[in-house]
């Protein structure tokens, strides 16, 4: 079993920036690869970016590439998500989440487990 629990959202100006914190619970984070994906109002859920459990891999959704970067601690079980540039359509909730395998694709069906989600507002 892994606890996610997320941080580090909150109102920003666009073209500004965060780092989002998700820590997990457990002896076991370092055997899972992680992502983050976000949910804007009334749209669906959407990858944003997933690294695989060494951190060694990481695959980025066309709309983030070159302005967020995905990083991970196993020695403090956190992953991070650097935002930079951000945009009013960057305007969403971030949840992370943890899978067993890591792929190179923005799917989420095979992720076991998840946070509930940090609000983040990128006002024009």
């Amino acid at each position: 079993q892994v606890q996610l629990v997320e941080s580090g959202g909150g109102l920003v100006q666009a073209g500004g920036s965060l780092r989002l914190s998700c820590a997990a619970s457990g002896r076991t984070f370092r055997q899972y690869a992680m992502g983050w994906f976000r949910q804007a109002p009334g749209k669906e859920r959407e990858f944003v970016a997933t690294i695989s459990q060494s951190g060694s891999g990481t695959y980025y959704a066309d709309s983030v590439k070159g302005r967020f970067t995905i990083s991970r601690d196993n020695a403090k079980n956190t992953m991070f998500l650097q935002m930079n540039s951000l945009k009013p359509e960057d305007t969403a909730v971030y949840s992370c989440a943890a899978a067993k395998t890591y792929y190179r694709s923005g799917s989420y069906s095979h992720y076991d487990y998840w946070g509930q989600g940090t609000r983040v507002t990128v006002s024009s």
